[in-house]
C-alpha cells in the first residue's frame, strides 16, 4: 500500500505540480489529495492534469471546527505537504497529524519567518537586510509559525544587485529541485 500525501497550497500550485510530476507513478508513494483554501487558483488546475482529486476548504471550519480531519481521513492520508499554503495549520490538524506535516519556506529559518513572512515579503526583507546568502528550509510543522523541526536546508547567493523578483526565481529553482527528494527522504523514514 502506498503512502498516501495530501499537498496543500494557495496560489498558483509551482510546487505541488513538481510534487505530483515526481510522484507520479512512484513505486512507495503517490499524491491522493491536492487542497486549497482558494477557488480558481492555478493549483485546482494543476490537480486536474494529473488527475489528483482535490479539496478547497474554508476558514471558518479550517480554524474553529474540525479541520478538515474527517475529509483526510476519508482519504486515508498519512501525510500532508505544505507547499505555498498561507493559512496557519490549527492545533485540531497538528493533534491528527502528529509529525506528519511539513512545509517549506523560502528563507534560511530562523531568519525571515512568522507572520506575514511569505513569498515577495521575504525576499525583500532578505535584500533590504543585505544578506549575502538565502535559501529554503523544510521542517516540521507545529503551533507556531515557521518554528518545527528542519528537515533541510539548501542556500544560493544573494549578489547586491538582485531584485526581490530574480531571487525568488532563484528559490523557487531551489524548492522545485530539492522539495520533491525531501519528501521521499520524509516519508521513508530517512528524515526524522
Amino acid at each position: 500500500m502506498k503512502i498516501r500525501l495530501s499537498v496543500w497550497g494557495s496560489g498558483t500550485g509551482s510546487n505541488a505540480d513538481t510534487i505530483m510530476g515526481y510522484f507520479h507513478n512512484h513505486p512507495t508513494v503517490e499524491v491522493a489529495q491536492i487542497v486549497s483554501n482558494k477557488k480558481d487558483v492555478g493549483i485546482l488546475e494543476k490537480a486536474a492534469k494529473w488527475g489528483v482529486p482535490s479539496l478547497v476548504i474554508e476558514r471558518d471550519r479550517f480554524v474553529k471546527g474540525d479541520a478538515y480531519v474527517p475529509e483526510l481521513q476519508n482519504a486515508q492520508i498519512d501525510k500532508i505537504i505544505l507547499a505555498g499554503f498561507l493559512w496557519k495549520v490549527p492545533e485540531t490538524l497538528i493533534e491528527a497529524f502528529p509529525s506528519s506535516i511539513i512545509n517549506i519556506h523560502p528563507a534560511l529559518l530562523p531568519k525571515y519567518g512568522g507572520k506575514g513572512m511569505y513569498g515577495m515579503h521575504v525576499h525583500e526583507a532578505v535584500i533590504a537586510a543585505g544578506e549575502q546568502e538565502s535559501g529554503i528550509t523544510i521542517h516540521l510543522v507545529d503551533e507556531q509559525y515557521d518554528h518545527g523541526k528542519h528537515l533541510a536546508q539548501f542556500t544560493c547567493n544573494v549578489h547586491s544587485s538582485d531584485t526581490p523578483q530574480e531571487l525568488a526565481t532563484k528559490i523557487h529553482a531551489l524548492e522545485h529541485k530539492h522539495y520533491p527528494e525531501v519528501i521521499a527522504q520524509w516519508v521513508s523514514g530517512q528524515l526524522k
